[in-house]
């Protein structure tokens, strides 16, 4: 099973590169973040007709999470984080395909810090860490896949000044993503390439895809079964050189079955 993630940024305005990358990678799983569509808007239609079932929480101009799956439809199992029903942005989506439990999430942001928006941010992620521990005490086969907006560790990031004071890299931020591994999660991408610089972000302004000046933002965390499955991880840097592409590249992992 081939399992990936992509911040599309726009899936309607994106949706030649999204089909070119699924032709030519044919993923299973693809978990996408930042649809910037309503339900109505969302293009399955176009999916069904490449081969992928779906299912997805669109918001209108913002936010947006889908699950595809190749060849099946997901079944959809949370189309909300818990923990705060007063929360209506579209971040969290869940879903089983295949015998495993997919939960795709668009962490907010957190800009400018301090804040309301770097406090909501800590929040939602004290919420997903709870939800989180609760699918890990499951014992069931759990991939938390996504854009989290954060960057785990100072080689996660180009040498720069200029994220000094970015929510992305404060040590709050750092800390939550610390306590999920500390559950026992793996970070595939980093088990696959423990020593390697690698980025699955590049921002469009000032040069900073040509300059490879790039963060590590898009995570795919395993659950101790499907961990011992692992065979590969990469992120395809190519799809963020493409005419019209998302500020994203797509990153994924390969278990065996």
């Amino acid at each position: 099973m081939k399992i990936a993630t992509y911040n599309i940024n726009g899936i309607n305005r994106r949706l030649p590169n999204l089909m070119a990358w699924l032709a030519d990678g044919a993923p299973d799983v693809v978990c996408l973040q930042e649809l910037k569509a309503s339900d109505r808007q969302f293009p399955a239609t176009a999916l069904a007709d490449a081969g992928y079932g779906a299912v997805w929480r669109g918001e209108s101009s913002w936010n947006g999470v889908a699950i595809l799956a190749r060849g099946s439809e997901p079944v959809l199992t949370q189309g909300e984080l818990p923990g705060n029903p007063d929360d209506r942005q579209a971040r969290y989506i869940e879903a089983a395909v295949n015998g495993v439990l997919i939960a795709c999430l668009y962490a907010p942001n957190g800009n400018p810090q301090p804040g309301p928006k770097f406090s909501y941010k800590l929040a939602w992620m004290q919420r997903f860490l709870a939800h989180a521990q609760g699918l890990w005490d499951t014992g069931l086969p759990v991939a938390l896949v996504g854009d989290y907006n954060i960057v785990p560790e100072p080689r996660d990031i180009y040498e720069t000044k200029s994220y000094r004071d970015n929510a992305l890299v404060q040590p709050e931020s750092r800390a939550l993503f610390a306590a999920l591994l500390a559950q026992g999660w793996t970070d595939a991408i980093r088990k696959s390439h423990p020593d390697e610089t690698i980025y699955t972000f590049w921002d469009y302004m000032r040069n900073r895809w040509p300059r490879n000046a790039g963060l590590r933002l898009d995570h795919l965390l395993l659950s101790k079964s499907l961990a011992r499955k692992l065979t590969a991880a990469g992120v395809d840097r190519n799809v963020r050189g493409e005419d019209g592409a998302s500020d994203h590249a797509p990153a994924w992992i390969q278990l065996r079955d």
